[in-house]
């Protein structure tokens, strides 16, 4: 069964849970919070397990067989996360999503995601095989004049009333980047708390033509720059920047890394690990590489403790200064090593 994003939470309501979900498209925020969005409803309906295997060049399509039958084992619902970041599982992998498809095992949820599909891939005897058993949920971009809409619901959603043009201008803004625009509302949000959002607060926070912003902060941290990055984080200071507007971007920034450079830990090497990133911005994996590569697991966790300190400072919690922990972080997220 094919169902439209919106349509999910409807679907689930009147039908339950499908045992298969598969999930298409190349809009990361979409394809994240969607998957999210399932995985939620099935912990609140007892999946307390969950597998991720992540269906590369290499990967033995049996693991797919023995991940199913040995969840039999166990006394718990579980999900099996299979990411295919190619499309095309190959002779192998179709036969064994079929036969999958034929017997899905009880009390599993298996949730395929899987980049957009050409008309050959969606024709493809073990996608008719998944859907025919579960949902099909395609992810198509938000684009032209379907955008303002968009992002004024979300606004809205954030508890944010938008004033006149002001949807139409972060629109024009972030160019079809639906995740620079969530980021973008959320910075709002932060700033300005619930209420109207007139055109000027928002001209405030988006000018292209500031100085020093938050984003140039991260990405030259994540270069290595630790000069520039010093220099960015004294100017936005003296622009007057909320201390947890920086930290807002670079604690982000900082969760993301653990949560790949765990992957990283685990044996895969960071170009694999930034290449299968959904939510990972196509012109920003380089950089975010970059950091992969510069820094250990056991050290951007150092630095998420470092943002956990320095948001504690900026409430006045911890009688450091918080501008000084952020010089920290950026520096650390540069390369410059911690010290106790």
């Amino acid at each position: 069964m094919r169902v439209r994003p919106h349509e999910l939470s409807t679907h689930v309501q009147r039908q339950g849970l499908a045992p298969i979900y598969l999930l298409s498209g190349d809009e990361p925020l979409q394809m994240n919070e969607i998957a999210d969005a399932i995985r939620a409803t099935a912990r609140a309906q007892g999946f307390s397990g969950r597998d991720v295997l992540e269906a590369g060049g290499k990967f033995d399509w049996n693991e797919l067989a023995a991940e199913a039958n040995s969840l039999s084992l166990f006394a718990e619902k579980r999900i099996i996360d299979l990411r295919i970041p190619s499309g095309k599982p190959g002779r192998d992998g179709g036969k064994a999503l079929a036969e999958y498809a034929e017997r899905p095992p009880e009390d599993t949820l298996l949730l395929v995601t899987l980049p957009k599909l050409d008309r050959g891939q969606a024709a493809s005897k073990w996608l008719k095989a998944l859907e025919a058993k579960g949902v099909f949920i395609q992810i198509w971009p938000i684009e032209g004049g379907r955008l303002p809409p968009w992002i004024e619901q979300r606004l809205r959603q954030a508890g944010l009333t938008p004033g006149p043009q002001v949807a139409a201008m972060l629109a024009e803004r972030v160019e079809g980047n639906l995740l620079a625009a969530a980021q973008e509302i959320d910075k709002l949000k932060l700033l300005h708390g619930s209420g109207v959002i007139t055109l000027e607060q928002l001209q405030e926070s988006v000018a292209d033509s500031a100085r020093y912003d938050v984003y140039g902060l991260v990405d030259a941290a994540l270069e290595g720059k630790v000069g520039r990055a010093v220099r960015m984080l004294n100017g936005l200071q003296a622009e007057g920047t909320a201390a947890a507007v920086v930290l807002w971007a670079l604690a982000r920034e900082t969760r993301m890394l653990c949560t790949l450079a765990r992957q990283v830990a685990q044996g895969r090497s960071p170009q694999q690990v930034v290449a299968g990133a959904r939510e990972v911005w196509d012109k920003r994996k380089p950089l975010v590489g970059m950091g992969l590569q510069r820094l250990s697991l056991r050290q951007w966790q150092r630095l998420l403790q470092l943002c956990g300190l320095t948001d504690r400072a900026i409430k006045g919690q911890e009688r450091q200064d918080p501008w000084l922990l952020l010089q920290r972080i950026c520096s650390g997220m540069a390369g410059v090593p911690l010290l106790d």
